[in-house]
């Protein structure tokens, strides 16, 4: 997983104007450079230099459903298309699209996955009933993450 994220920003940092990115990912700190100053040419453009870090509390604290083992409720799961911010309802304000135990239609609005700014409304791609819903509004997903389950009728 962090392997994912760390090519995300490799990715980023190459088609970006951002030249050094510093992050923690379980306790391993990464500095990625793209152009060093005084650097001779020949070189590889980006420069990952892994160092261990004896602080731990900027690494965050995984969630509950992020440390269990896979849910064995019947149905098809419904699989996160990108990373982003999780969200139940169009606002805060309105009724999530879906709780447990509804009925959906193809093309049906499921929930809102925010990346990049963008809010990405993400459907139904078959008739069912929610078994499950895994993730709660306003938390992080990765890309493949389960969301929901669906028993298709």
């Amino acid at each position: 997983m962090w392997q994912d994220r760390l090519k995300e920003i490799l990715y980023i940092l190459e088609n970006s104007d951002v030249n050094e990115i510093d992050v923690t990912f379980f306790g391993i700190r990464y500095r990625v450079v793209k152009e060093a100053p005084g650097v001779e040419e020949g070189l590889p453009e980006a420069t990952v230099t892994p160092k261990q870090t004896t602080d731990r509390s900027d690494i965050p604290e995984m969630s509950e459903t992020a440390t269990k083992e896979p849910d064995s409720t019947p149905g098809v799961e419904i699989l996160s298309p990108m990373p982003g911010t999780f969200y139940r309802a169009p606002s805060p304000d309105d009724p999530p699209y879906v709780k447990e135990g509804d009925s959906v239609k193809k093309g049906d609005p499921l929930c809102i996955i925010e990346a990049m700014k963008i809010m990405n409304e993400i459907e139904a791609e078959d008739n069912g009933v929610i078994q499950k819903i895994f993730i709660e509004s306003g938390q992080a997903v990765e890309f493949n993450q389960p969301l929901f389950i669906i028993e298709p009728n």
